[in-house]
C-alpha cells in the first residue's frame, strides 16, 4: 500500500481529537457526504460510524468500523462504500517537534475495485488520500483567521 503523509503543526492530541469525534467524518473523508449515528464507544475497538457516500440524489448509506486502536496514536479501519466495496484505512499519528505527522494507507478488500490494477487504484487512492489529510489536519489546526491557512 502507498503511504500518503502529511505534517502539521497541530499537536498529537488535537489530531486524534478530530479522528476521535466521529461526527467530523464527513468534513475530511473525501466522499462521504453525512452523518447517521456514531457509536458511543467510537474509536474504540469494534465501534461503528454509520455514514453515507455519495452527492444527492445518489447517496447511500454504508458504515465504518473500527478494527484496531492505539489510542492516540494509531486506527485501522474497515470502511464500507457500496457498490465499489469495502477498504481498510490505517492512519498513524508520530509527534513531529510540537506538531504531527499523519500517515495514511489504504487498500481494497473487496468490491469491484480490486478488478483495476494494483498501481492504478493505489494512485486513486493516494490522490483521494493527500485530500483527506489536508482537510483533517485543517480541522486539527482550526485557524480562525483565513490568513492563517497553510498553503496546498
Amino acid at each position: 500500500m502507498r503511504t500518503v503523509r502529511r505534517t502539521t503543526p497541530a499537536s498529537p492530541e488535537k489530531v486524534w481529537g478530530v479522528l476521535a469525534d466521529g461526527w467530523t467524518y464527513p468534513n475530511w473523508v473525501v466522499g462521504a457526504s453525512r452523518m447517521r449515528a456514531v457509536s458511543a464507544d467510537w474509536p474504540g475497538p469494534g465501534a461503528t460510524l454509520h455514514h453515507s457516500v455519495g452527492t444527492w440524489p445518489l447517496v447511500r448509506d454504508d458504515e465504518t468500523r473500527v478494527q484496531e486502536v492505539e489510542e492516540g496514536r494509531r486506527i485501522v479501519v474497515e470502511a464500507h462504500a457500496q457498490p465499489a466495496g469495502s477498504a481498510v484505512v490505517e492512519i498513524v499519528l508520530t509527534p513531529d517537534g510540537e506538531g504531527t505527522t499523519v500517515e495514511m494507507r489504504e487498500d481494497a478488500v473487496s468490491g469491484p475495485a480490486l478488478l483495476v490494477p494494483e498501481p492504478a487504484r493505489q494512485a486513486a487512492i493516494a490522490v483521494r488520500n493527500r485530500e483527506a489529510l489536508r482537510r483533517m489536519t485543517l480541522l486539527a489546526e482550526r485557524a480562525d483567521d483565513p490568513g492563517d491557512v497553510p498553503p496546498l
